[in-house]
């Protein structure tokens, strides 16, 4: 398998001198589609879990529902195909829309006609969103090697995780599906945490995987909080060990001083 990292040599300025470094960086190529010997799109992504990374992009885009679906998954010796073969024919989708972020990922789906399921009603006090936030920095890494790299985990918030990094944030969800479903873990509960920005096709992806409580380190989008009242998603942003912002369904964060649920609109 291809390494993540890459070996390089670069020029540093620093006080007023230049100096050569040895350093690494994060590995991004193109990696191909193809489901059913068609060629459907190429994902810029960091080469690690390729198997997640295709088997959870089906699964997030509704294209399959489970890992039985799939007849056969196939990776080039290269690392630049991914061959799926599923058990049945699927149409390609006509077109791809590309989502938010200059390197965003495609999807398919509309928003408007999702309307998941969410049974993860689960009540956590405001205190454990500190030790989550650590569990989620302390899983970077990629990151404390070279920077530049998303990285996300669902967790049930206590000793189940699974996590994934990747230079695209899409990339990272679609990982952590994919691994959720060859690995066949069990959760009593969902939390999903990601150092991405939690765009509308980001809520799409947490919510296709179930999870009631969803936290970044960055912001949201006006239509991820939209999506979030209405799909019954606990969201959660700018979450930092000390501090976080809530911004829909605060009723599953209980006020950890005065032992109540938080307040507001719902």
């Amino acid at each position: 398998m291809e390494s993540d990292l890459k070996d390089i040599i670069f020029h540093q300025y620093r006080s007023g001198e230049f100096s050569q470094v040895e350093a690494e960086l994060i590995v991004e190529k193109p990696v191909d589609l193809y489901v059913n010997g068609i060629l459907w799109l190429t994902f810029m992504c960091t080469p690690n879990y390729l198997e997640s990374l295709a088997v959870g992009f089906l699964f997030n885009e509704g294209v399959i529902e489970s890992v039985n679906q799939i007849a056969d998954i196939h990776i080039c010796d290269n690392g630049d195909i991914i061959d799926v073969w599923l058990d049945r024919w699927v149409e390609k989708p006509k077109e791809w829309k590309r989502t938010s972020g200059c390197t965003g990922g495609y999807t398919a789906i509309d928003t408007a006609s999702i309307n998941p399921v969410i049974s993860n009603g689960s009540v956590i006090e405001s205190n454990r969103i500190r030790s989550l936030v650590e569990r989620l920095f302390d899983s970077q890494e990629l990151y404390r090697k070279t920077g530049g790299v998303h990285t996300s985990i669902l967790t049930d918030g206590d000793q189940v995780t699974i996590q994934a990094e990747d230079v695209g944030r899409h990339n990272s969800l679609d990982k952590i599906a994919g691994r959720y479903l060859l690995e066949k873990v069990e959760f009593a509960q969902k939390l999903l945490l990601t150092t991405g920005r939690i765009s509308s096709d980001m809520l799409q992806k947490s919510a296709r995987i179930g999870a009631g409580i969803v936290i970044s380190r960055t912001s949201p989008t006006s239509m991820s909080v939209e999506l979030a009242e209405k799909w019954g998603i606990t969201l959660i942003g700018y979450a930092r060990r000390d501090r976080f912002n809530l911004y829909s369904h605060p009723e599953r964060i209980i006020d950890s001083s005065l032992n109540k649920v938080s307040q507001g609109k719902r």
